[in-house]
C-alpha cells in the first residue's frame, strides 16, 4: 500500500502540467468589429469603436497596448506579445490619428504622420529595420514592403 501511495505521489509530481497564459490587453469585443481602411495605408484597417489601438492587417489583429505590440488571429485573442522588430511595416506606418488611445507624448506629434518609432525603439532598431524618420512604403501598404518583392 505504501509503495502504491509513493508511486501515485511521484506520478502527480512528475506529470506534465498544462497551463494557459491569457494576456488581457483591455480590449473586449463581443463580436467581430467594424473595420475601417486607413487611407494612408490601404492594406491596414483600424477599429474606430474600441477604446484601444486595434488594427487589422493580412488576416491578423494587431494591438498596441501598454507600449507593446500584440497579435491575434481573432478579435477576442488569445493575444501574443510581439517584439517591435516583428511588427509588419504597414502596421507601423499607420498615422498617429488612428491610434484611439495614443501614449500621452504622441499628442505633440503631427497626427497625420506615423509614430516616431525611431524615438520609441532607438537607433539600433531603426538601422536593423532600415527605418527612416520620414519612412514610407513605396507600395502604399499593399503587402510588398521591404523584403517582399520590392523593386
Amino acid at each position: 500500500m505504501y509503495l502504491l501511495f509513493v508511486a501515485l505521489l511521484l506520478l502527480v509530481l512528475v506529470a506534465p502540467v498544462e497551463a494557459e497564459v491569457r494576456i488581457d490587453i483591455g480590449i473586449h469585443l463581443p463580436a467581430p468589429p467594424r473595420l475601417v481602411v486607413v487611407p494612408q495605408v490601404p492594406a491596414v484597417q483600424y477599429v474606430p469603436a474600441v477604446e484601444g489601438n486595434l488594427f487589422f492587417y493580412n488576416g491578423q489583429y494587431w494591438a498596441f497596448a501598454g507600449n507593446g505590440w500584440y497579435v491575434s488571429s481573432r478579435h477576442v485573442g488569445p493575444w501574443i506579445l510581439v517584439a517591435p522588430q516583428f511588427v509588419p511595416r504597414p502596421v507601423l506606418r499607420v498615422p498617429v490619428q488612428y491610434y484611439r488611445v495614443p501614449p500621452g507624448h504622441w499628442k505633440k506629434w503631427k497626427q497625420t504622420n506615423a509614430p516616431r518609432w525611431h524615438d520609441e525603439y532607438g537607433g539600433e532598431w531603426s538601422r536593423k529595420r532600415n527605418w527612416k524618420h520620414d519612412d514610407r512604403d513605396d507600395d502604399r501598404g499593399r503587402g510588398k514592403g521591404r523584403g517582399h518583392g520590392r523593386k
